[in-house]
């Protein structure tokens, strides 16, 4: 199941189609009936022609509002949740940030605040041993700014450790964040301590807890909805299936008003021409192949190729080059115009299907989205995939 059969009679370095477009070059000679896959197909050239902002087309607006139920902040962002979040500034605050959310729950306090659906600690491995300046610094600032400010959160705790470089009132500053019911900052130096800390943040995330309780869910047009996608578990079967059913209700959405966020870099790779076509301008076709090109100079730097992608398990589930994986995966996009090229983690400035550069490894994907004020993140699987867990009990 999702494995490729030949009807055709192939070459050596004859290029093979799926989909109408090139997922590589036969490596040996094959006829109709062949099994294809990674014995007898091979990359070879896949340069394309980017075609920018050719096949651009208006997008049909919906005739009728659809509605969610969603959380209304002060800010006039929607959430799809009501969580507490505790998030640290650097990984010397982690520990703390775990030993609150454990006292809070241990304390059972929670129960009180039905609107709240629970408490996340959001740590990270970085923060102080890290230039102040440059790619990586304000990467990391656009991800904890825009995790601050996830309307999925009815309340934020940010921590420090207070000698960091990055440092809190340089996020409070920049970011434009403001001390409030629903935003509250501390670090463990001024609190004195371990101890200290635990026992100040679990009080002020009681105090916000009363604040965020109120919130509840009122029906909100879907124009409000910001939506990651993303590639789960992958194999031949997905690009005729999960993730063109994606794509559909990308075109959705977007017709809503609403937005969308393609990512994952490295699994768009030979299928970027699909995108740079529908770019709303050459401008924005240019930002993807920039961001293609660093990812290829990326990995020349190291040592790898950006063809170590598929996985084993996509490879055992029909999936044989990152040509043939990246043009499913483009799939999700649906048919909408790409209306702009993001860096990781940053916002948006208009409404519509956005792609957002990112790695390919799913966690670090959707932090990204979630930093650029995702409110929904949506994962799909292959067919096969999909045939299985469909016999898991409804509970699952």
């Amino acid at each position: 199941m999702g494995h490729k059969i030949s009807i055709s009679t192939l070459q050596p370095g004859a290029p093979v189609l799926k989909y109408g477009q090139t997922i590589g070059q036969a490596s040996m000679g094959i006829v109709p009936g062949d099994h294809v896959h990674s014995h007898n197909l091979g990359m070879g050239d896949h340069k394309q022609d980017y075609g920018f902002a050719s096949a651009v087309a208006a997008h049909p607006k919906a005739q009728q509002t659809a509605h969610f139920q969603g959380y209304q902040r002060p800010d006039g962002q929607v959430g799809t949740r009501n969580y507490l979040g505790i998030l640290t500034s650097v990984n010397c605050s982690g520990s703390v940030a775990r030993f609150i959310a454990e006292t809070v729950e241990r304390d059972g306090w929670l129960s009180d605040y039905p609107s709240i659906d629970g408490i996340v600690p959001i740590v990270h491995g970085t923060g102080c041993g890290m230039s102040g300046t440059g790619e990586g610094y304000d990467t990391l600032f656009r991800t904890l700014s825009g995790y601050a400010r996830n309307p999925n959160f009815g309340a934020i705790l940010l921590i420090g450790l207070g000698c960091e470089v990055m440092q809190i009132p340089d996020l409070i500053g920049r970011a434009r964040m403001k001390e409030s019911a629903r935003f509250r900052y501390m670090t463990i130096q001024n609190s004195g301590g371990t101890r200290k800390s635990v026992e100040k943040g679990a009080k002020l995330l009681r105090e916000m807890a009363t604040e965020a309780d109120k919130a509840v869910r009122r029906p909100t047009p879907a124009s409000a909805l910001m939506i990651g996608m993303q590639c789960g578990g992958s194999d031949g079967l997905s690009g005729i299936t999960a993730n063109p059913a994606l794509g559909v209700a990308s075109d959705l959405i977007v017709a809503q008003g609403g937005t969308t966020l393609l990512s994952e870099t490295s699994e768009i790779y030979g299928a970027e021409h699909l995108l740079t076509r529908r770019a709303v301008s050459r401008e924005v076709g240019e930002k993807l192949i920039e961001r293609l090109d660093w990812w290829e100079d990326y990995c020349a730097r190291n040592f790898v190729e950006l063809d170590n992608n598929p996985s084993p398990g996509n490879k055992r589930g029909g999936l044989t080059t990152i040509l043939e994986k990246s043009l499913g995966a483009v799939s999700k996009s649906g048919s909408a115009p790409l209306k702009d090229v993001l860096r990781y983690g940053e916002r948006p400035a208009q409404t519509g299907l956005m792609f957002m550069d990112s790695p390919g490894y799913d966690p670090c994907s959707v932090t990204g989205q979630v930093a650029s004020g995702a409110n929904l993140i949506v994962f799909t699987t292959g067919g096969a995939l999909s045939r299985a867990t469909s016999q898991l009990p409804v509970s699952s």
